[in-house]
C-alpha cells in the first residue's frame, strides 16, 4: 500500500522532559527522510504544534502546520507529552480534540511513550490495550481505569490505535509501522541503514532486570566474574560461597544487600543474558545454547527466557542476523 502522510503532534513545551527529543526525532528519521530506492513515494512527514514554538534544552521547532491539520493525516503519532502533563497538568490547547476529530476521521493512531496519555485523555484507549513508558504505566492506569495498560511490552499493535513504551521501543514501533505499509524487506533495509534490529516483536519486554549492583561494594566482584565465566556448569549457592570463602548464609545476605536480588534470581539473569547474546551473534542451536548458558535442556531454555524476555528464543532470534558459529 502506498505510505500516505504522517503527522507528528508535538505537545508543548516540552523542556521538562529530557528524553523526548528523542521521541520526536525518531519518527522524523524513520518518516521524515525520502527512501526512494526503498519505495517512492516515501511518507509525507508534517510536524504539528500549537501556535507557540516548542523548546527543548536549546533547540527551537517552529512548523506551519497546526494540531487542526493533524485530521488531514493518514496517520498521527503523538511523539510524547511533557513529563509534567503525564503527572497531571493540562494537555496542550486543542490537542485532545484534534486527535479525536483525526481519528473520527479514519487516521491510524500511534503514541510513543508518554504520549499513550494524549490518546487516553481522547478517549481512543478505552477499552483497549496498551502501553506506555513502564515509569508511567501506574499514573495511566489509576488516571485512565478504561485503559488496560499493559508496562511489560516494547509496543501493542491493536489494529488502529498502536502504543510504544519508551526510547528505543518508540523506533520499534516506527518500523512495525514501515513493516506494515510497505513490507518486511523495506523494513529490513531500513533498520540496516539505522544500524538497529531489523525487528523487535512487540511483546518482548521492555526491560529484564539484572540486578545492577546498588552499593559499591566490590568485595564480591571475583566471584561474580567467575560465576560468569562458568555459566555452563550447574553452579549453586554453595559452590559460589565455598569460592568467595563466606558460609552459605553469609553469601546469600551480602549478595542480596550489593544486588538486590538472590543469588539464585541474579544466576537466571546471567544466564538469560548469555543467552540473549548467543541469540544475537551465533547461529548455534537453541539445544547448545541451552548448553553454554547453563539452562540444561532446551526445554528449560525456553520456558525462562519466555517468562522473562516476553518471546521464544527462537522469535528473538529473528531479530538478528546471525553469522555462522565458530
Amino acid at each position: 500500500m502506498a505510505p500516505g502522510s504522517v503527522a507528528i503532534a508535538v505537545a508543548g513545551d516540552i523542556s521538562s522532559c529530557m528524553w523526548d527529543m528523542y521521541e520526536i526525532a525518531v519518527p522524523c528519521s524513520v518518516f521524515g527522510m525520502p527512501q526512494p530506492d526503498l519505495a517512492d513515494p516515501w511518507y509525507d512527514l508534517r510536524l504539528c504544534a500549537a501556535d507557540t514554538p516548542v523548546v527543548e534544552q536549546g533547540f527551537s521547532l517552529r512548523t506551519p502546520y497546526r494540531f487542526a491539520d493533524l485530521a488531514d493525516a493518514d496517520t498521527v503519532i503523538v511523539a510524547a507529552v511533557p513529563e509534567a502533563v503525564a503527572q497531571g497538568k493540562p494537555f496542550a490547547p486543542g490537542l485532545v480534540e484534534e486527535l479525536r476529530r483525526a481519528a473520527d476521521a479514519g487516521a491510524r493512531m500511534v503514541s510513543l511513550c508518554c504520549g499513550a496519555f494524549a490518546l487516553a485523555e481522547a478517549g481512543l484507549l478505552d477499552g483497549r490495550r496498551a502501553t506506555t513508558h513502564w515509569m508511567y504505566a501506574d499514573e495511566m492506569a489509576k488516571r485512565y481505569p478504561k485503559v488496560r495498560v499493559d508496562s511489560s511490552v516494547l509496543y501493542v499493535d491493536d489494529c488502529d490505535v498502536l502504543t510504544s513504551a519508551g526510547m528505543s521501543a518508540g523506533l520499534d514501533l516506527c518500523l512495525h509501522l514501515v513493516r506494515c505499509d510497505l513490507g518486511a524487506h523495506v523494513a529490513n533495509q531500513l533498520a540496516r541503514r539505522m544500524v538497529v534490529p531489523a525487528h523487535r516483536f512487540g511483546g518482548q519486554a521492555q526491560f529484564i532486570d539484572l540486578a545492577v549492583p546498588v552499593t559499591d561494594d566490590e568485595s564480591l566482584g571475583p566471584v561474580l566474574q567467575w560465576a560468569i565465566e562458568h555459566l555452563d556448569r550447574p553452579l549453586t549457592v554453595d559452590e559460589l560461597a565455598r569460592q568467595a570463602g563466606l558460609s552459605t548464609r553469609t553469601f546469600y545476605r551480602r549478595l542480596q544487600s550489593v544486588t538486590g536480588t538472590t543469588p539464585l534470581k541474579w544466576l537466571l539473569n546471567q544466564r538469560i543474558a548469555r543467552a540473549q547474546t548467543l541469540l544475537e551473534t551465533t547461529s548455534l542451536p537453541i539445544e547448545k545454547i541451552s548448553e553454554h548458558s547453563g539452562l540444561g535442556t532446551a526445554t528449560n531454555l525456553r520456558r525462562h527466557f519466555t517468562q522473562q524476555v516476553g518471546v521464544t528464543p527462537t522469535e528473538y532470534r529473528r531479530a538478528f542476523d546471525a553469522p555462522p558459529s565458530a
